[in-house]
């Protein structure tokens, strides 16, 4: 078993699913989805960038199209009922930067140090 392709990866899956489901180990109830997802969470670069995706959609999601889609729409009606509202690049330099850069570093530090 040394010689063959991808025995590490298969080795540290095993170890996850003993680690997190050693009951569905024993039973033999393993479904594909559990084993696919052992693979990656037992590969420590897989798991480096599923960290980083999942934090990054959680913290920065509201730096989005999708996320800011509610804050468009109060624009515009702000904007209809002649309310001041700063420009696109006015709130990225007043309010984006100042606020979310020491997050994104902070949110580094905290997590990937």
């Amino acid at each position: 078993m040394a010689g063959a392709p991808h025995a590490e990866q298969i080795c540290q899956a095993v170890a996850v699913l003993q680690a997190h489901f050693p009951a569905i180990l024993a039973n033999g109830t393993l479904s594909p989805e559990q084993a696919q997802m052992a693979l990656v969470l037992g590969n420590p670069l897989y798991m480096k960038c599923l960290q980083a995706i999942s934090i990054g959609s959680v913290f920065f999601g509201a730096n989005t199209y999708i996320g800011n889609g509610p804050n468009f729409m109060v624009k515009a009606i702000a904007d209809q009922q002649k309310a001041h509202t700063p420009s696109f690049l006015g709130y990225v330099f007043r309010f984006t930067l100042p606020y979310m850069l020491p997050m994104l570093l902070i949110v580094w530090w905290f997590f990937f140090r």
